[in-house]
């Protein structure tokens, strides 16, 4: 004879989804990163102009940070760039911030004292260094910067630390021989487009918004960079050794480029803090950044550059021990 259970009752029924959702918390709570609840505070992330890369990638890792540690306030600060940047972070004035490694590496050569405190979090992408003119410019090659009105980065910025590097090694005094200006991505390629400057120089991952904004209204083209001059810079002091010549890739203008590589120089760009900011709030800043690569990658074409393989070489900047944990944790 078959057994006849009783009916379940609509009480017991929610007891055991109650249960059910409990256990569910905790096994999500022990899935987490060390089994502890994502990091809360507040940090300061200084980016760049709100025309370039720096500014464009910090604004969606911000986004990613909140999905990862929603308790954790962001501070996203623009700035005229690298230079600024590494004198924030060792100053105190910001956590974490995105900079070149030669700007790092002058600022080692400069303040030994507060560079000591600089830490890396991650190796993100490249910096290609761009000399922009219009098309129809008599402007074929660095020698012909002379005597021209040339916008050489803002003040503070890794624009103007490299432009006035690749001045020089082409024999060109930045003070004497050009009419150097102080603009940024976010006014340079309007003055060129009026016809104020005869070039511009940056230096970004590629391709750059404030850039590709320029390709609608007004037809420029890039001045090759050749090989030789990355040897020129590296005999001007021992912060330039971080500079190699290499191509722009024809797919970062196309319109501009029409399948053409360019010949120029690039420089690393590295995530970086300060050795007292938090080793667990570190790690888990270091592992949303790897693991976001592919959501920031599909609007911030240079994101797609970042590689959990070669994030952890920093140099001239000794990693972390917050994104040393993240990297241990995850090798194979």
């Amino acid at each position: 004879m078959s057994k006849v259970f009783p009916p379940v009752g609509r009480r017991r029924v929610l007891e055991g989804a109650a249960v059910a959702v409990v256990v569910l918390g905790l096994l999500l709570w022990w899935l987490l990163p060390l089994g502890e609840a994502p990091p809360s505070g507040k940090i300061t992330f200084s980016t760049g102009t709100t025309s370039g890369v720096y500014y464009e990638y910090g604004s969606r890792l911000r986004t990613e940070l909140a999905d990862d540690m929603p308790d954790l306030d962001v501070d996203l600060t623009a700035s005229n760039g690298s230079q600024e940047n590494v004198a924030r972070v060792a100053t105190g004035r910001a956590d974490f911030a995105i900079a070149a490694a030669d700007a790092v590496a002058a600022y080692e050569a400069q303040h030994p004292g507060s560079a000591a405190r600089l830490r890396g979090v991650a190796r993100l992408y490249d910096d290609y260094v761009q000399l922009v003119v219009g098309r129809d410019s008599g402007i074929h090659s660095l020698a012909d910067l002379k005597g021209k009105t040339v916008a050489t980065g803002l003040p503070r910025s890794g624009v103007r630390l490299i432009a006035e590097r690749v001045l020089r090694a082409a024999n060109l005094d930045p003070v004497k021989d050009i009419t150097a200006v102080s603009e940024g991505i976010d006014t340079g390629p309007e003055r060129l487009r009026q016809g104020r400057i005869d070039a511009f120089f940056w230096s970004g991952g590629v391709p750059t918004a404030g850039l590709q904004k320029l390709t609608d209204s007004f037809t420029f083209r890039f001045v090759p960079l050749d090989a030789d001059l990355v040897a020129k810079m590296h005999e001007q002091d021992d912060a330039t050794g971080y500079y190699r010549a290499t191509n722009m890739p024809e797919s970062a203008y196309p319109t501009i480029q029409n399948g053409s590589t360019v010949p120029t120089i690039a420089v690393s760009n590295l995530l970086m803090t300060r050795t007292d900011v938090d080793a667990r709030l570190t790690e888990w800043l270091t592992r949303t950044v790897i693991k976001s690569r592919d959501g920031i990658g599909a609007h911030v074409h240079s994101a797609q550059l970042v590689d959990l393989r070669t994030a952890i070489y920093t140099d001239p900047l000794p990693l972390h021990e917050g994104a040393r944990r993240y990297y241990r944790s995850v090798k194979p």
